[in-house]
């Protein structure tokens, strides 16, 4: 899916994804149970790691008033016991950290990948790459006008079919970097992109 956002005449910001722009029942249900499934998940993981800190205080017998019965109140409610059942009555210490680590990165899992080229007349063009986890930066490049020498669509073999590239040819560097890395979009949105990029970035020549 490629969107086209045009902020001023000079700027444009060309943003593939593999997320579907379809808006049907289906997928909106599966969204909502998605969003669900990973706040119960993580609604799970907070019960278990106050069940956690709740057996280190029995083990010093230390307690400590108002924040003792907020402990008590999480242990004892639905969650703390389904999370004593599913963690602590079969998994030791360990497994069940490492439980947790998985549990909590996959909840913060990004479910598609977006990548971005940003033009800006005069000044240059941005590429971005989303990151596959929410908590993680995206990987972003900027490179000014007076570095690009040349900007390309080439085909090249991706295990036995053919593939076609967005390219920038940087000055000074060996490799071309890549547009929408990840994705590789069709050639007709490759193509949509280059004319629309050299269009923007460049200044139109007078009559």
């Amino acid at each position: 899916m490629l969107t086209t956002k045009r902020p001023t005449e000079t700027t444009v910001l060309y943003t593939v994804s593999t997320q579907s722009a379809s808006k049907t029942i289906i997928s909106r249900l599966g969204t909502t149970l998605s969003l669900s499934l990973r706040i119960l998940a993580g609604l799970l993981i907070l019960a278990s790691l106050v069940l956690e800190y709740d057996q280190a205080l029995n083990k010093q017998d230390e307690r400590q008033g108002a924040g003792d019965s907020l402990v008590s109140l999480i242990v004892h409610s639905p969650l703390g016991h389904i999370a004593r059942y599913l963690f602590f009555n079969s998994l030791s210490g360990p497994w069940r950290l490492s439980i947790y680590l998985v549990t909590f990165l996959l909840i913060f899992r990004r479910g598609h990948t977006e990548e971005s080229l940003l033009v800006i007349r005069g000044l240059g063009v941005q590429t971005t790459t989303s990151s596959p986890n929410y908590l993680w930066t995206n990987s972003t490049r900027f490179i000014p006008t007076s570095l690009i020498q040349d900007i390309f669509i080439y085909e090249a073999f991706k295990g036995f079919e053919v593939r076609y590239y967005l390219s920038i040819v940087v000055e000074g560097e060996e490799d071309v970097v890549v547009v929408f890395p990840s994705i590789l979009p069709r050639r007709e949105l490759l193509e949509q992109v280059w004319r629309g990029a050299r269009a923007c970035l460049y200044e139109p020549k007078s009559g």
